[in-house]
This record gives C-alpha cells, structure tokens and sequence, in this order.
C-alpha cells in the first residue's frame, strides 16, 4: 500500500505562485508515473501534469508555460510549481502516483487526500 501527503495549496491572488508538494511512502518498488489532476466545482476530475519514468513531462494545453512538474526520486515526492496563476485554476489538486510494490506486481494507481487551490483578489 502507497500513502500520499500533499501540501501547499492555498489562497493566492491572480499571478501569484504556489508549489504544491505531494510525498509517497509505504510499500514501493518503482514507481511509473506521478502527475497532478484537478477538479473544480462542477467540472470532471483532469490532467494537469504528469511525469513517468524516464522524466518524460506531460501538460494540459491551458497550463503549459505556467505549470512546471518535477520530482525528486530519492525522497518520492513530485512538485507542482504554478506561477501566473489564474482564476480558472482554482481547484481541489489530487496528487497520483502509479507505482509497483514488488517486481511481479501489477502497477497500482494511488490518490492524495486533495489539496485546495483558491485563485481570488
């Protein structure tokens, strides 16, 4: 089993930044991909950023330029840096990491608790 902590969302007015912080523990033999998704009120749950093995880097088209995703493998932990932040990415951000706990395991698929991000003057 993988638990997921994230930290770092927040209020910020537009343009601000905030980085979100997601750390993986339990049982982990590798771990395949980690991204961020989020759901804003009424909408569906979406892709925001992932990283996979190899360090190959996806965006959704209205984040690219804005939204930076990293991660640090030797502490598990992926990073969601967002700058020119706008109100429309006001959310709830999920961290998710796909990961194997031994190498005859299938991947599984793990989700943070959500984090609250709040783009407001």
């Amino acid at each position: 089993q993988v638990q997921l902590v994230e930290s770092g969302g927040g209020l910020v007015q537009p343009g601000g930044s905030l980085r979100l912080s997601c750390a993986a523990s339990g049982t982990i033999f590798d771990i395949n991909a980690m991204g961020w998704y989020r759901q804003a009120p009424g909408k569906q749950r979406e892709l925001v950023a992932i990283i996979i093995s190899g360090g190959r880097t996806i965006y959704v088209d209205s984040v690219k330029g804005r939204f930076t995703i990293s991660r640090d493998n030797a502490k598990n932990t992926v990073y969601l840096q967002m700058n020119s932040l706008t109100p429309e990415d006001t959310a709830v951000y999920y961290c998710n990491v796909v990961s194997r706990s031994t190498r005859w395991e299938p991947n599984g698929s793990y989700w943070g608790q959500g984090t609250q991000v709040t783009v407001s003057s």
